[in-house]
């Protein structure tokens, strides 16, 4: 998969790996934006030749992230069969992730949900009467959370935003860490906002999975130029340990995001974010029928990610961490 190695990136840029600082890297492959067309630039995944952490590279700048994210790049529920359809199916889904974080019963303070997007997991948790607050950094997905009545999420950046020190029993990172240029400094401050013996839950896209392993570049997993670092489990739970976190739990299968991640890999232009984003004009009966298509891909991709996950290379990884000292 290798094809060279370097010192400097690719036109002289020179971008150390976020983890050891070495500066030395192989690439492993080039590719570019081939889910949302938002980029025409190649890009380069390369794996730092100390640590082997994986990561995008040139490392691109502040503004140059914020063009890759359109607007539309947030999920958006609509009034079609198929969107009422689809919402019914993702509010089932996150039920997953709030067992997880409530499994121990009542929770002492509220959950924080960072890079909460539109809300939706923030809502998943109210309505099954779990206090919760999202945070994200979008005025548009702020935007969408307020006008769904989600007064409960703020706009704001980590270590900025206003929240009091120790004041969350829970504090969640759903699909955020890979998008962070320095996930280390994001974790210690999660840490500040955490009551002693407070959760930390963090998921990732897992790049020791099987997904991963078969379709190379074509893995929707790896959201070029999106995602900034690619973790291997290993490199996640290092970490967490890295940044005072004990690992109390990990899991490799999540119903909302594994079978939708081979789905979307295998059929991109099936898929309902993507097809909105590159504004394919599409008439309701053509809508409906690759949203049937995309929804049966789905459901059949199940059974082959329940088995790489029972094999640890599930297309995710999830974390339960606590502080050192405080188990």
């Amino acid at each position: 998969m290798a094809d060279s190695h370097g010192s400097a990136g690719p036109g002289g840029d020179s971008s150390c790996c976020p983890r050891c600082d070495s500066p030395s890297y192989l690439i492993l492959f080039r590719a570019s934006d081939y889910l949302y067309e938002t980029e025409v630039r190649t890009f380069h995944v390369v794996e730092c030749s100390v640590c082997r952490l994986m990561r995008l590279y040139p490392t691109p700048t502040a503004d140059e992230v914020r063009s890759f994210y359109p607007e539309s790049y947030w999920w958006e529920t609509d009034s079609s069969v198929s969107g009422r359809l689809a919402e019914l199916y993702r509010q089932f889904v996150l039920g997953d992730h709030v067992q997880f974080i409530t499994r121990h019963g009542k929770l002492s303070a509220p959950v924080l949900d960072v890079g909460c997007g539109g809300g939706a997991f923030v809502r998943a948790l109210i309505d099954r009467g779990v206090p919760a607050v999202g945070l994200d950094v979008s005025p548009v997905a702020a935007s969408m959370a307020r006008t769904e009545g989600h007064s409960t999420v703020v706009r704001g950046a980590l270590p900025f935003a206003p929240f009091a020190p120790h004041s969350f029993s829970v504090v969640t990172l759903f699909h955020v860490l890979e998008h962070v240029p320095d996930p280390a400094a994001l974790l210690l401050a999660i840490d500040d906002l955490l009551l002693p013996g407070g959760k930390l839950i963090v998921q990732v896209p897992n790049a020791d999975s099987w997904q991963f392993l078969l379709l190379g570049k074509l893995w929707s997993g790896l959201d070029m130029p999106r995602h900034l670092i690619h973790f291997r489990a290993g490199d996640l739970e290092s970490l967490l340990e890295g940044c005072g976190f004990t690992i109390l739990r990990r899991k490799f299968f999540s119903l909302r995001d594994n079978p939708a991640s081979l789905a979307t890999s295998l059929c991109p232009r099936l898929e309902p974010v993507v097809r909105r984003v590159r504004g394919l004009k599409e008439s309701n009966s053509v809508r409906l029928l690759k949203d049937a298509l995309y929804a049966s891909l789905v459901v059949a991709a199940i059974p082959l990610t329940l088995v790489e996950a029972a094999s640890g290379a599930g297309a995710t990884v999830m974390f339960e961490a606590m502080r050192t000292g405080e188990v």
